[in-house]
């Protein structure tokens, strides 16, 4: 059974950093792309940063010089490092992975979600 755990969500002021983590456990074969998305309150989820496992990265435009993300492949493990925190980042950010079981097909799994609020 495969499964992503997320931490390093929290309260922060505006213009603060946090690094969020998400670490995959089970039975791994490999990792494809890794990703976070966020999701506000009444709004729909929207990708947030992609990293390929050659390590290529995507960006969601309001995020660009903000953010960085980046994986560990030993620990098999993606960081999200959020600098210049600003209120409309808050929402609950997930963590997304495209996994090769050792035992089944490739699967994209989510993480339980950490909650990111901003705010004075």
């Amino acid at each position: 059974q495969v499964q992503l755990v997320e931490s390093g969500g929290g309260l922060v002021r505006p213009g603060g950093s946090l690094r969020l983590s998400c670490a995959a456990s089970g039975s791994i074969f490999s990792i494809n792309a890794m990703g976070w998305y966020r999701q506000a309150l009444g709004k729909q989820r929207e990708l947030v940063a992609t990293i390929t496992s050659d390590r290529s990265t995507n960006y969601a435009d309001s995020v660009k010089g903000r953010f960085t993300i980046s994986r560990d492949n030993a620990k098999n493990t993606v960081y999200l490092q959020m600098n210049s925190l600003k209120p409309e980042d808050t929402g609950v950010y997930y963590c997304n992975a495209n996994i090769i079981p050792r035992d089944a097909d490739t699967t994209d799994y989510w993480g339980q979600g950490t909650q990111v609020t901003v705010s004075s």
